[in-house]
C-alpha cells in the first residue's frame, strides 16, 4: 500500500484512495463508446474508465454475465491485480480513459424486466393515499413480493431524455381525457441483473441468488400517475409505466457489496418456506439520495425494504418461470418511515396536495418539462462507502398528438 496525495491509503497505483466510492473495492462494469469509435467493456476506477479488452468474457458485459460466477471472480481478481501491481502499469495505462472522454451506453441487453412493490413504507403510504378509509396494505402484501412485468424495450441508460408520455386519464370532474400526463413522477429503486439464467420449470431458491445474480444498479421507474390510476384496475400497470425506465450506466458486482449485507426487517407472518431467507443476511444496507434540479429532496434507505432481492427472485421463478442473462428486476420504490425518506413525489407531496418548495423559489407537486432528476446511492464497504452509479434523467416535452 502507498499513500495517495490526499493522505489516504491506496492500493491502486493510479493514486485513487481506497476510501473513494469508486476505488479498488468497487470496480463496477459498464459499456462505453471510446474516443476511437469502438464500444468496449470498461471498469470504473475513480474518474477513469478502464478498457479491459474485448476477448472471451470481456467481449461485452452480456458475455461476462453469461460466463458465470467463476468467470466473474476471475475477471475481478485480474482487474484488481492489473490496477494494484506496478508491474502492469505500462500495459494498463494506455487503456485508461478519463470519464469525460467516453460516452456511456446501455450497459447490458435487457432481456426481461420485472418491477416489484416491496417497501412496506411505500406500499402503506400509497394505500393510505388511495384507500383512506381502508387498510393501507392489501391482504396479500405480507405473504408475497408483489410485482408486475414491465417493458424491457423502453429501459434507457442514465442521461437519456425521458419524453412526457400521453395517455388516457380521468380529471377531477370525472371526464376521461387524452393527452400528456399531468402527474409525471419519479421512483427511486435498486435493480438487480441476472447473469446466469435458469431452466424453464425449475425455480431458483433463495439460497441460489448469488449463483444467478451478477450485481446491482440504480433504477428510476418513471410513472405517469394519472394514466396509471385510470388503467390500473383490474390488470395493473401498463402505459403509466411502460414509456421509460432509466438505469445506471454502471453495474456494481455483488462481490463489491460483501460488507453491505444486513438483516432485513422482521417479517410477520413468517414467510412461507420457499421465501425463507433467514440462513444468511439477505438485506442490503444501501442509502439512496434523490435530487430534483440539483436539490436534495429525499434519502430513502434500502435496508428497511421488507422483501429482499433473493425473495424477489425466488418468487419470480417459483411457478417455473425461467430467467435469462440480462433479466432486470427492480425493488419497487424505496421509501423509509420518515417523510424525508420517501422515494417518490406521490409520497413526498401527498399526491400533489402539499407541493415541495424548492430552493429556487419554485414549487413541485409533480415533474415539469425540463426538470432533472438524479438518483445516487452508496453502501458500506471495507474502507469507506461503495458508490452505485448515479441515474440522471431530464423530462422532455410531450409530442404533439394533434388532439
Amino acid at each position: 500500500m502507498v499513500r495517495a496525495r490526499t493522505g489516504f491509503v491506496t492500493r491502486c497505483w493510479l493514486g485513487v484512495p481506497d476510501e473513494n466510492p469508486f476505488g479498488i473495492d468497487n470496480l463496477p462494469y459498464g459499456m462505453a463508446a471510446l474516443p476511437n469509435g469502438t464500444t468496449r467493456l470498461v471498469v470504473r476506477i475513480g474518474a477513469w474508465a478502464f478498457d479491459v479488452g474485448d476477448r472471451g468474457p470481456h467481449a461485452s458485459l452480456d458475455a461476462l454475465f453469461a460466463a458465470g460466477p467463476e468467470a466473474w471472480a476471475s475477471s475481478r481478481q485480474s482487474i484488481v491485480e492489473w490496477l494494484t501491481d506496478e508491474r502492469h502499469r505500462g500495459l494498463v495505462e494506455p487503456h485508461l480513459h478519463p470519464l469525460e472522454s467516453v460516452r456511456m451506453t446501455l450497459p447490458f441487453t435487457v432481456a426481461d424486466y420485472v418491477d416489484f412493490y416491496a417497501s412496506e413504507a411505500h406500499a402503506a403510504n400509497v394505500g393510505r393515499t388511495f384507500r383512506p378509509n381502508g387498510e393501507p396494505l392489501t391482504p396479500n402484501w405480507k405473504h408475497l413480493p408483489i410485482g408486475y412485468h414491465g417493458r424491457s424495450g423502453t429501459v434507457v441508460v442514465s442521461r437519456a431524455e425521458v419524453r412526457r408520455p400521453a395517455g388516457q386519464w380521468r380529471d377531477a370532474d370525472g371526464a376521461v381525457r387524452f393527452g400528456p400526463t399531468q402527474r409525471l413522477d419519479l421512483e427511486a429503486e435498486v435493480g438487480f441483473v441476472v447473469g446466469v439464467g435458469s431452466s424453464l420449470g425449475t425455480p431458483v431458491a433463495v439460497s441460489e441468488f448469488r449463483q444467478h445474480v451478477f450485481g446491482a444498479c440504480l433504477v428510476n421507474d418513471w410513472s405517469a400517475r394519472d394514466i396509471q390510476a385510470w388503467e390500473n384496475v383490474p390488470l395493473g400497470p401498463f402505459l403509466g409505466k411502460s414509456f421509460a425506465t432509466s438505469v445506471s450506466a454502471w453495474v456494481t458486482p455483488l462481490a463489491a457489496l460483501t460488507e453491505a449485507w444486513t438483516a432485513p426487517p422482521r417479517r410477520t407472518p413468517a414467510p412461507l418456506p420457499y421465501l425463507d431467507d433467514s440462513a444468511q443476511p439477505a438485506g442490503l444496507d444501501i442509502e439512496l439520495e434523490v435530487r430534483l434540479n440539483g436539490q436534495l429532496i429525499s434519502r430513502p434507505p434500502f435496508a428497511s425494504h421488507y422483501w429482499t432481492p433473493a425473495q424477489m427472485l425466488a418468487h419470480l421463478t417459483v411457478n417455473g418461470a425461467s430467467v435469462r442473462t440480462g433479466d432486470l428486476f427492480a425493488s419497487g420504490t424505496v421509501s423509509g418511515a420518515l417523510p424525508d425518506q420517501y422515494g417518490s413525489l406521490l409520497e413526498l407531496t401527498r399526491n400533489g396536495a402539499e407541493p415541495l418548495q424548492l430552493a429556487d423559489g419554485n414549487r413541485r407537486a409533480f415533474l415539469h418539462d425540463g426538470d432533472e432528476v438524479r438518483l445516487s446511492a452508496s453502501a458500506r464497504g471495507p474502507h469507506g462507502r461503495i458508490g452505485l452509479g448515479a441515474v440522471h434523467g431530464r423530462v422532455a416535452p410531450a409530442l404533439d398528438h394533434g388532439r
